[in-house]
């Protein structure tokens, strides 16, 4: 089940933001695959150096955000920025769909650090702030459709399920470390939970401004 597209009618704006995200994020991993390992430790995001030095580290706070672990990895979370980003940007507009996006990531990584905050193990990729856009999706679209492409055939799809096979896709695509650089690596699962609720409180905080309409 491979999803292409959503429903676009209502759409009212382009969303230059989640294009330059995507542009932005597939240029950093090319510069991520011709630095390797040490462009990974310097950039990642590594739970017991930051709180070793907070300030000297923080950047790896947003630049961990850009980087992947691997092309399904970051095949799939653009795939999903693209499918449900730019519904999301048209509600909430450009720039606040901006703050929104890396608020999300940067939840993400602070409720993943709360639970390793010894690891010396690399984080990154943009999962946590993609759950985040996820969340207020389903706020916003309660009722979305999605296109998938099934076998031979174009169907739609509730975009609860969509979200949930992306969900799976994580599992297998290891978001949240590079193994290769570390003794052990896995899935960054309070990651997917601190983007996901981030989302969610976000959009609820921010439908005061932008007035999303909740549609099906």
């Amino acid at each position: 089940m491979l999803p292409i597209g959503d429903d676009n009618s209502s759409r009212r704006t382009v969303p230059l933001v989640a294009y330059a995200l995507i542009v932005l994020n597939v240029l950093f991993f090319l510069v991520e695959m011709t630095g390797g390992d040490a462009f990974i430790m310097k950039w990642a995001f590594v739970p017991s150096r930051f709180l070793a030095n907070p300030l000297g580290d923080f950047p790896t706070l947003f630049t961990s955000m850009f980087m992947h672990a691997g092309w399904l990895h970051l095949g799939g979370n653009m795939l999903y920025l693209w499918i449900f980003g730019d519904n999301v940007e048209d509600r909430f507009g450009h720039a606040t769909f901006l703050i929104f996006y890396l608020l999300c990531g940067l939840g993400a990584t602070f409720a993943q650090l709360a639970f390793s905050l010894g690891s010396d193990i690399p984080n990154l990729g943009a999962s946590g702030a993609i759950a985040g856009v996820l969340g207020a999706y389903i706020l916003m679209f309660p009722k979305g459709r999605i296109r998938v492409l099934q076998g031979q055939q174009v169907v739609q799809a509730p975009a609860l399920m969509v979200i949930g096979f992306w969900i799976v896709l994580q599992l297998f695509s290891g978001i949240g470390s590079i193994a290769q650089t570390a003794d052990t690596g896995g899935v960054a699962y309070m990651a997917h939970i601190g983007g996901f609720v981030a989302g969610f409180v976000l959009t609820f905080l921010l439908r005061g401004s932008t007035s999303p309409r909740l549609t099906g």
